[in-house]
């Protein structure tokens, strides 16, 4: 009946264009039906919008190891911490030689290779310093799912094993190198030389992790590093000087579990607009976050919007239906800068009252839905905004007998492994205001 509805609609517009009536009338079959529509644009529908902090994100298995911080004017300080375990398929030195030839081995030096995976936010054009620690305790994920979450967090020894301070180069460079503590590299190049470690498990209870987290005073970027990071065992044949001994030799140390990688992601957001969000359950609406709403991967931040007076269209007519809708949503002015770019779409999902997800928006033919971002490339970038179509999920909600009301919770497409954000305005904010322009035909 919608899709049937919807080509009345189409064929009532294509009509109306060499029409002489008034608009808004047009008569459909006129030669054989004694049947007139009304097509009502409606743009006048409240819309409610809120701020929603979502319960703790997984973050594990993510396969980025993703470290910085940043302070943001509207989402406050912004920091990312990475957890990981190294492993190794080999537990003696140079296997291709026998365990006699250990005796000549001396260690170089040990460091962490950290290999960029193309992503960063924020500021990289000032100086980043990151540490690494050692992780205290086994790995020991959520019960439930077997999950490490962004509020996640293990002991470690707060002394530093190695820092580096480097301007990110994301996109230009390959990696960046830490140099480890030698006494630390000492002790487990010994391990291996004395074959002390004898299999995966022996490996992991004496050295159970890392962690590398940035120095809150310096950094201003978040930068992503992928899987094929390693710490690397140096060592040689002979006097310990690499430079002299013509056997020198390597041994990586692999992050091959994911699932035992996680990023701590989190933000202080004393002084912002989205301070005093409340638990998950519970939406802060715009009139107390300046006429905005809020979204942020990684710390969880959603933005909600719902339709309070959407039943109220039934009554219009005695028979009528919504045959489309468009929600129009531009991003608050200043919020976005080459800094803080805009991100290309937006995921919709269908959400209850308590903010518990139910479905992804799908259109009539069951297709996902995403907001979409159009550009405008006019001096004040007045007409940027989000476009997505509502008319199947407004008729469905108009329709419905139950009390019960849904509303559609937009957040980034990706949600655990990156932070980037955007700040939405809404209905009654004084420029970029958020619109819904509404179709409905009676018949």
């Amino acid at each position: 009946m919608y899709k049937f509805l919807f080509l009345i609609f189409s064929g009532l517009l294509i009509i109306s264009c060499d029409s002489d009536v008034d608009a808004g009338e047009f008569v459909v079959g006129a030669d054989y039906l004694a049947l007139k529509n009304k097509v009502i644009a409606i743009d006048t529908l409240t819309l409610d919008v809120s701020t929603v902090k979502l319960d703790s994100l997984v973050t594990s298995s993510e396969s980025r190891i993703l470290v910085g911080n940043y302070d943001d004017p509207l989402f406050g300080k912004v920091k990312s911490d990475s957890y990981f375990q190294v492993s190794t398929d080999y537990y003696n030195l140079y296997s291709k030689n026998s365990d006699t030839d250990a005796t000549g081995y001396v260690f170089d030096s040990i460091a962490m290779i950290m290999h960029y995976d193309d992503y960063y936010y924020a500021d990289t054009t000032k100086v980043q310093t990151l540490n690494i620690y050692r992780i205290l305790k086994n790995f020991k994920p959520n019960v439930n799912d077997n999950s490490f979450y962004n509020n996640s967090s293990l002991s470690y020894d707060e002394t530093s094993l190695g820092t580096i301070a480097y301007r990110p180069k994301p996109i230009g460079k390959d990696s960046i190198n830490i140099k480890l503590d030698n006494e630390f590299g000492k002790e487990l190049f010994n391990k291996f030389k004395n074959n002390e470690i004898a299999d995966s498990a022996e490996f992991t209870d004496y050295l159970k992790g890392f962690v590398i987290k940035s120095s809150s005073a310096i950094s201003s970027s978040v930068i992503g590093f992928n899987m094929s990071s390693v710490l690397r065992l140096y060592y040689s044949k002979g006097t310990g000087n690499t430079e002299e001994s013509e056997d020198n030799y390597k041994m990586d140390f692999k992050i091959a579990d994911v699932s035992k990688q996680f990023n701590a992601v989190s933000s202080d957001r004393l002084g912002t607009f989205i301070q005093d969000l409340p638990l998950s359950k519970i939406a802060l609406p715009s009139t107390y976050t300046g006429n905005k709403g809020f979204i942020q991967s990684g710390t969880g931040i959603a933005c909600r919007i719902d339709f309070p007076n959407i039943k109220q269209l039934k009554y219009l007519s005695e028979k009528g239906a919504i045959v489309d809708a468009k929600l129009i949503i531009k991003p608050a002015k200043n919020s976005y800068s080459v800094m803080f770019p805009l991100p290309e779409k937006l995921s919709v999902y269908v959400v209850d009252n308590l903010n518990r997800i139910k479905t992804t928006l799908t259109n009539a033919d069951g297709e996902t839905l995403t907001a979409n971002l159009y550009k405008d490339t006019d001096e004040f970038n007045e007409n940027t905004a989000y476009e997505i179509s509502l008319g199947a999920f407004l008729q469905k909600e108009m329709l419905k007998e139950s009390d019960s009301k849904n509303g559609l919770l937009f957040t980034l497409p990706t949600l655990s492994k990156v932070v980037d954000r955007v700040v939405l305005s809404d209905q009654s904010s004084k420029e970029n205001k958020m619109k819904l322009q509404i179709y409905y035909i009676t018949y």
